[in-house]
C-alpha cells in the first residue's frame, strides 16, 4: 500500500471532494440537465453525437464519482489519482477553449469563468503526477 504524503492531503482531499460531490450531483440528473451538459461536451467533442444525452450523463458522474473517491483513497497512488485527475481537467479546459463566447484570448468572459476555473483542478493533477513518478525513480 502507497505511503500517504501529508503533503499531498489538501489538493486530494479538495480536488476530490470537489469531484465527488459533482458526479453525486449529476448522478440523478433529469433530462433537461442531460440535454444541456451533453449538448455542450457535444460541441467539443464531436465524437458524443453518438451517445444519447441521459447515459452520457450517467457515464460522466459515474467516471467523476469514481475519480472523487480515488482521490480521497489513501491507497491509491499519487502518480495514479493524479493522472486521472489532469485528464479529467484537461478535457474541462478543453472545452473552455473550444466554446464559443467562454474567452476572449484566454481571459475567462463571465460565461467561462465556471469553466475556467478548472485550471486548478489541472495543476492539482499536475502536481500529484509529477511528484507521484518522482518517487519512483
Amino acid at each position: 500500500m502507497p505511503r500517504w504524503n501529508p503533503a499531498h492531503i489538501a489538493l486530494r482531499a479538495t480536488a476530490g471532494a470537489f469531484v465527488l460531490n459533482t458526479g453525486i450531483g449529476k448522478w440523478s440528473g433529469d433530462e433537461k440537465q442531460a440535454a444541456g451538459v451533453h449538448g455542450m461536451a457535444r460541441g467539443t467533442y464531436p465524437f458524443l453525437d453518438a451517445v444519447a444525452p441521459q447515459p452520457f450523463l450517467k457515464g460522466l458522474a459515474a467516471g467523476e464519482i469514481a475519480l472523487g473517491a480515488a482521490l480521497l483513497a489513501p491507497f491509491v497512488p499519487a502518480a495514479v489519482a493524479g493522472a486521472g485527475l489532469t485528464g479529467f481537467a484537461a478535457s474541462l479546459l478543453g472545452l473552455y477553449l473550444r466554446t464559443p463566447g467562454m474567452h476572449t484570448k484566454l481571459r475567462p468572459t463571465q460565461q467561462g469563468t465556471a469553466i475556467a476555473k478548472d485550471v486548478w483542478l489541472l495543476g492539482m493533477g499536475a502536481a500529484l503526477l509529477a511528484d507521484g513518478l518522482r518517487k519512483k525513480n
